[in-house]
């Protein structure tokens, strides 16, 4: 199952190396970060990767990602847009919106595209 009925977003999310401030272990399905959607503003986003269980520090993977609240922060992302992936104060990687799911988070759907 790769999460798709239920997700938010699709993106590519990259992990830092261990070397580079990353985490230490492996990110396993279901690994629930923190995503920076407003400049003052973070949620908790349930990653579930695509076609693989976990992700290594280091590796990039498409996965799918359901956020915590998305009304309290709508119409805040688009494709491309890069989110920081954060545990506790630590950014520990990165998630590159590749796929919107949800149309109350899509910046574009509320100009009217």
């Amino acid at each position: 199952m790769d999460g798709r009925p239920n997700a938010d977003v699709e993106a590519e999310v990259t992990l830092l190396a261990t070397e580079r401030g990353g985490r230490r272990s492996p990110a396993a399905t279901g690994h629930r970060p923190q995503h920076r959607v407003l400049p003052d503003y973070q949620t908790s986003g349930e990653h579930c990767y695509i076609g693989r269980t976990q992700l290594q520090p280091g590796e990039t993977a498409l996965a799918t990602i359901k956020f915590l609240s998305p009304e309290a922060y709508p119409h805040c992302l688009w494709v491309g847009r890069v989110l920081e992936v954060a545990e506790g104060d630590r950014v520990v990687g990165s998630a590159r919106i590749t796929r919107i799911f949800n149309p109350l988070l899509d910046k574009v759907e509320r100009q009217g595209r």
